[in-house]
């Protein structure tokens, strides 16, 4: 069984070093420090959620086909996940025109737009 570790079971850190690595196939250990993809360091349910994303080329429609949730509920895993990265802005709500322009291409229903707008004035 392969372990997973996306962070330090002591401390919860996610700053690694690797120091050994071994190969599956013949054996061969290699010893060292090796740095760690940020990616590595995602929760399990967030690597799942990316996994889904890329097998839909990003098409949010289509996350929302595959998992059964709404438009802003794979918006804001994103942002979760572009926030954990620390690849994105503050901000994790969706402007205004966003909002629109997700409710033009079909890509929300009318009620979560509705929703959402409401939000931005939380």
């Amino acid at each position: 069984m392969e372990l997973r570790v996306s962070k330090c079971p002591a401390c919860g850190s996610t700053d690694f070093r690797i120091e050994r690595l071994g190969c599956n196939n013949c054996g061969t250990a290699v010893v060292g420090n090796f740095s760690v993809s940020r990616l590595a360091t995602l929760p399990e349910d967030q690597v799942a959620f990316i996994e889904t994303f890329l097998k839909c080329r990003g098409n949010i429609k289509e996350v929302e086909r595959e998992l059964g949730i709404s438009y802003p509920t794979v918006r804001s895993r994103l942002d979760k996940v572009v926030a954990n990265l620390g690849l994105g802005e503050d901000e994790e709500k969706m402007t205004r025109v966003e909002i629109l322009t997700a409710l033009e291409r079909n890509e929300m229903k009318p009620e979560e737009a509705v929703q959402a707008l409401k939000d931005l004035n939380e």
